[in-house]
């Protein structure tokens, strides 16, 4: 199975860019899914049609899912539900209210990635079209991998043999609920499915992300934050789509400054992005609900290119040999030195960027060997490690 994600700052544009994508695939002969994993839910708006958290026919070749975060903690992790609306229960919350509020934060990227992962394992579809959350959750969402392997190693091991041991006594004097065997056996499984979502996501031959964007100055600097962290987790950007384009032939003084600007701009995605295939979308006349219109933005978008191809191929990680040393180039644009903390820790290399970090699993050729520098060599972030033992 074919899956690729579409983000961007909210508001761009990017969930009737998705719509449109799967539309012109299911066209096209794939078998296609395109889901929702925004909580604030608008496929089904853009689609023009009811959507609920199951798969629904939409087109022929085509199905749409907007993903329930309520929905699959009730179905798949009951236990996970059962307890925390238990908690809330004990601490004065009616029942109802209680089961309102047992969906954990962050629920809503979890449920999504377990869809994602679910639908390629089924194989019912050639493609999965993935209308992510504005930019920031979707960072989040693909951060959870990370996160559940270092809860895996970290936490969880010891956190569930002390509760094994300290839950006999501490029961009978506190009035909370403590979580039993049950409860962490579902833990882990979460923890061990968000996981295994990593090897999907951050396979190129399967998984790529596309940013969509508008002529806009936030917006752009957006993108780019957005294309570091992606590279820096290690998930390959195939292209940009820039939506709503003025077109030509505007004569009114009002959109001719409008054209000045959305040129100045148009040259700076190009050299930011360069060499990722940059696609344009025009301003439409009318809105883009339907599927008339999607058929009509999405023929804009591609063209003769197939929606389904791997549309650029790179890689954001790589080790070569130089000498004796060893160096791991990491792809990071739009960033100096100075911005980046690295440290080492346990066989991983820590990098630091903003409010993200990433622990990179070292490759087995390079966990005995010290660091012994980095440099910025373009976009590309390059620590050089020593001999072994040295």
């Amino acid at each position: 199975m074919r899956v690729v994600l579409y983000t961007g700052k909210g508001g761009v544009g990017k969930t009737s860019v998705a719509a449109a994508s799967a539309l012109l695939c299911a066209q096209r002969g794939y078998k296609t899914l395109v889901m929702s994993t925004d909580p604030a839910h608008s496929l089904g708006d853009s689609f023009d049609v009811e959507l609920g958290p199951r798969p629904a026919k939409v087109a022929d070749n085509l199905w749409a899912h907007e993903v329930s975060a309520l929905h699959e903690l009730e179905s798949h992790w009951k236990r996970i539900h059962d307890y925390v609306a238990d908690v809330f229960a004990t601490q004065g919350l009616d029942e109802v209210m209680a089961e309102e509020v047992a969906t954990p934060p962050g629920m809503d990227e979890v449920a999504s990635l377990m869809w994602i992962r679910h639908h390629a394992e089924r194989a019912e579809h050639d493609v999965l079209i993935v209308d992510c959350a504005p930019t920031g959750e979707t960072l989040q969402l693909l951060t959870f991998p990370d996160a559940a392997k270092w809860w895996l190693d970290k936490i969880y091991p010891w956190e569930r043999k002390a509760m094994k041991v300290a839950r006999p006594m501490l029961q009978p004097l506190i009035k909370v609920p403590l979580p039993s065997d049950e409860v962490y056996a579902s833990l882990k499984d979460l923890l061990l499915d968000l996981e295994g979502m990593k090897k999907l996501l951050t396979d190129p031959q399967v998984t790529s992300v596309r940013i969509v964007l508008n002529l806009e100055k936030m917006v752009i600097k957006e993108a780019k934050r957005a294309f570091t962290y992606l590279n820096l987790f290690g998930y390959l950007t195939d292209a940009v789509i820039v939506n709503r384009v003025l077109p030509e032939g505007l004569h009114d003084d009002f959109f001719k400054n409008w054209h000045r600007i959305h040129e100045r701009y148009q040259a700076e995605v190009e050299k930011s992005f360069e060499p990722l295939p940059i696609l344009t979308v025009p301003l439409f006349d009318t809105e883009v609900v339907g599927t008339r219109m999607l058929t009509k933005m999405a023929e804009a978008i591609y063209g003769d290119i197939d929606p389904a191809d791997r549309l650029y191929l790179g890689s954001p990680q790589r080790v070569e040999k130089s000498g004796a040393e060893y160096i791991l180039a990491l792809k990071i644009p739009f960033l100096d030195k100075a911005d980046i903390d690295l440290a080492r820790q346990d066989g991983e290399l820590l990098v630091t960027v903003g409010n993200y970090r990433r622990e990179v699993a070292l490759p087995r050729v390079l966990v005995n060997r010290p660091t012994i520098g980095a440099t910025m060599d373009g976009d590309e972030l390059k620590v050089r490690f020593g001999k072994a033992g040295g």
